[in-house]
């Protein structure tokens, strides 16, 4: 195929037969007639989905609680560490040096 024009209509076409394609696969026609099966396997699949769904709920919460509970003791051992540090930041008392005579006893036994 030597002709541009011949080239750009076999792209074209090539290109429409892959979005074609693509779209038929997405659209799944065949997903509908599994879902409608009634086999035992599938049902135990769906009943255990059923049921990690629900435990992924309570797990959600718990860890919501724990979530919660922990940021609040944050906030208040952040509060602590700030008030330390306010207090570890005071002006320390000026100390005061005092000269006193010496002391001089003497004792005789």
């Amino acid at each position: 195929m030597t002709s541009h024009v011949g080239r750009l209509y076999a792209l074209a076409l090539a290109l429409l037969v892959f979005f074609l394609a693509w779209a038929a696969f997405a659209a799944r026609p065949w997903a509908r007639t599994a879902a409608t099966s009634t086999s035992p396997q599938l049902r135990a699949l769906a009943a255990r989905e059923h049921r990690l769904r629900a435990r992924s709920v309570l797990v959600r919460r718990v860890v919501a609680r724990r979530w919660a509970t922990y940021r609040a003791e944050l906030q208040r051992r952040q509060a602590r560490n700030a008030a330390a540090a306010r207090l570890a930041s005071a002006p320390a008392p000026s100390v005061r040096v005092v000269t006193l005579p010496p002391l001089t006893i003497t004792r005789t036994s």
